[in-house]
């Protein structure tokens, strides 16, 4: 427990001594107005000079909401006694990396061989946890480990960034305030019940806890003691990891016996416009279409399921149902959730990817995507305010381009798809 002080936080009474402020004189409980965040705080991030005192201002104003919420004044002296401003978390959260990476180079690094034969040997050395889970939530458990994998390469590195100071920092900077405000308070309250104390609490820059790398708010809503010790520890008891994980999943839609999906073969002359996550249909009905799996005689049993093209006409197709929309609610990429799927399959001696990703097409760059966007939106073919960024507004405005082409409207921001739009 940190020592008390006449304002109630020993970090903050120093260092607004130090901004000659009215002697640090307000009592434990007298909840002052949190202040807002000025441009000339922002500013200060900035700026050659320390942030400090304008940082301990924004601290003593979110103490005060942090009250108003119920957090008592020993959390609040752990998490803020000596609270710091991480210059280099506002550094990454405002990188944005210019150059983008395709499917399958991500895949190749996600699902490496070295990583597979890895995970095989960490599904047998927590058997024991991650098929309690599996039997408790219906969560497979190669799909756990294969999250773990990915989250936190099998708990090698969870992040060593203390989860207050991140979200402190962020909350400050202003950027997105709004959002590292409900974190932080949500980071108090797991402070607050015991089940994690500050110096354990550590994760990535933006908040991300734990060996499968949960944010405070999904803490809070999805993490359980399944060791029965008393606490929800995702950072050092395997049974809590896996059992929270696995409580994550069923609690977001995951579907008990059903498969994420499988690799599939399209018939000739199929409309690729259906291969879109908002044409959904059961797997028996795909197959009435002709689609048909890459292996095996049938396709697995789907309630509801789309078809990905992950690298458009050119590369593999999938058939994927309700479990890799609940993955996808775990992190909404679509290469990550294919990660896992895939990762699950080669843990348990599953086959990996059967037909061959077109290597030759290269990625676009953030610039180029944005280029792109433009000279759609520019052409009469709406794809959303450009903003670098593929997502299903860019991918239906590419579909009708391509179709006013007379092409495969499969939707791929390819590069010769970018120069036919850029000519005059």
């Amino acid at each position: 427990m940190p020592t008390s002080s006449p304002c109630g936080h020993a970090f903050l009474c120093a260092v607004l001594a130090l901004a000659a402020l009215a002697g640090c004189a307000s009592v434990p409980g007298a909840a002052p107005a949190a202040p807002a965040v000025t441009d000339a705080a922002v500013a200060a991030v900035s700026s050659p000079g320390q942030p400090e005192q304008a940082f301990a201002r924004w601290i003593e104003g979110f103490a005060a909401t942090a009250r108003e919420a119920g957090i008592d004044e020993q959390t609040l002296h752990a998490a803020f006694d000596e609270v710091r401003f991480l210059q280099r978390v506002v550094d990454m959260d405002r990188r944005q990396p210019e150059f983008t990476q395709t499917v399958w180079d991500y895949l190749d690094r996600a699902v490496s061989a070295q990583r597979v034969a890895r995970g095989r040997e960490k599904l047998v050395q927590f058997s024991a946890e991650a098929e309690a889970a599996a039997a408790r939530h219906g969560v497979p458990a190669a799909v756990l480990v294969a999250i773990w994998g990915l989250e936190s390469s099998y708990g090698a590195n969870h992040g060593d960034i203390p989860v207050i100071d991140a979200l402190a920092t962020l909350g400050f900077e202003g950027r997105r305030e709004a959002w590292a405000r409900g974190e932080l308070l949500a980071a108090l309250k797991i402070l607050h019940s015991g089940d994690i104390d500050r110096v354990r609490m550590v994760g990535s820059w933006a908040g991300a806890m734990g060996q499968t790398q949960f944010l405070p708010s999904n803490f809070l809503a999805y993490a359980i003691d399944a060791d029965g010790d008393g606490r929800r520890d995702i950072w050092g008891s395997m049974a809590d990891v896996m059992g929270s994980t696995a409580n994550f999943l069923a609690r977001v839609g995951w579907q008990s016996g059903q498969a994420w999906g499988a690799e599939v073969r399209l018939p000739p002359g199929f409309d690729l416009g259906r291969a879109d996550a908002g044409v959904r249909q059961p797997s028996t009905a795909w197959a009435a279409e002709g689609v048909q799996p890459v292996l095996g005689t049938a396709l697995p049993d789907l309630t509801d399921a789309f078809l990905l093209l992950p690298a458009g006409v050119r590369g593999p197709a999938f058939l994927v149902g309700p479990n890799f929309r609940a993955i996808l609610r775990y992190n909404n990429a679509m290469s990550y959730a294919l990660a896992v799927g895939l990762l699950a399959q080669g843990l348990t001696g599953g086959p990996g990817v059967q037909a061959p990703w077109p290597r030759e097409l290269p990625a676009l760059s953030r610039s180029q995507l944005l280029a792109l966007q433009t000279a759609l939106n520019e052409r009469g073919f709406p794809s959303g305010e450009p903003d670098g960024v593929m997502g299903p507004a860019t991918r239906e405005g590419i579909r009708r381009y391509q179709r006013s082409l007379g092409l495969p409207a499969d939707g791929y921001p390819s590069a010769d798809l970018l120069e036919r739009l850029m000519q005059p």
